[in-house]
């Protein structure tokens, strides 16, 4: 059964949100602060975690710093009345899957969570490696290797990494890539794209050394593709 952990500091959204994802037949682990969250994710395996930001204690953004230095992939969704353009471009770097402002609708946040679960699954064995030398890409398990040494990435980044390499010299515009990965059109909030472009590129970069691969190139006025391997 899918595990979700649920963090809010306001009763009425913990209950109404746990009786809407107990419904789709989830498993859902609420806690009302950063800090008995955390405790939670120690003590059992998640699968995804919804969390609000402004709260006591601890808050989201220490919580899932403290959680991404124990699993770096982990999805999660936050759900706040933080709605400033700043702090959606925050919350998106630091990972997060998606982003819902308060007042939201419960059903909506369920179908959100159908819909990245659904991205995230693992696929059956034998139909989720893709090979793109000297990439191997393991789909089911979100792990990426290059030059056979792996590399460390968030789920976004390997989200990005995986569609590029499935489509090599193909130009996407940023407008698509916001779509295909967070499945949104925040176009205010572009330089969201930008930081995880920056933050792949960087780490490709340190991982090959002198050696050659395929690089992400800026297509001026288009968007992003994957070059050839050469340089």
């Amino acid at each position: 059964m899918t595990h979700i952990l649920l963090v809010d500091d306001e009763p009425a959204i913990l209950d109404i949100v746990t009786r809407y994802l107990s419904k789709e037949g989830y498993q859902v682990t609420t806690a009302t602060n950063g800090q008995e969250a955390l405790d939670h994710y120690r003590a059992q395996a998640v699968d995804l975690i919804i969390t609000d930001i402004m709260m006591p204690q601890m808050d989201g953004y220490d919580f899932i710093d403290a959680v991404l230095q124990l699993r770096e992939d982990q999805p999660f969704i936050f759900i706040t009345a933080k709605d400033q353009a700043v702090d959606r471009i925050y919350s998106l770097t630091l990972g997060a899957d998606d982003y819902l402002t308060k007042p939201f609708s419960p059903r909506e946040l369920t179908l959100r969570v159908k819909n990245l679960l659904r991205r995230i699954q693992p696929k059956k064995a034998g139909q989720s490696v893709l090979s793109y030398a000297p990439f191997a890409i393991d789909e089911g398990q979100h792990r990426v290797t290059l030059y056979d040494q792996p590399l460390q990435l968030s789920l976004k980044e390997f989200q990005l990494l995986a569609l590029f390499l499935k489509n090599p010299g193909r130009v996407f515009a940023k407008s698509e890539l916001f779509l295909k990965i967070w499945e949104t059109d925040y176009m205010e909030d572009a330089n969201t794209l930008n930081v995880h472009i920056h933050s792949l590129r960087d780490k490709l970069a340190k991982l090959a050394g002198q050696r050659p691969y395929p690089k992400i190139e800026t297509v001026w006025g288009l968007g992003y593709r994957l070059g050839g391997g050469d340089s």
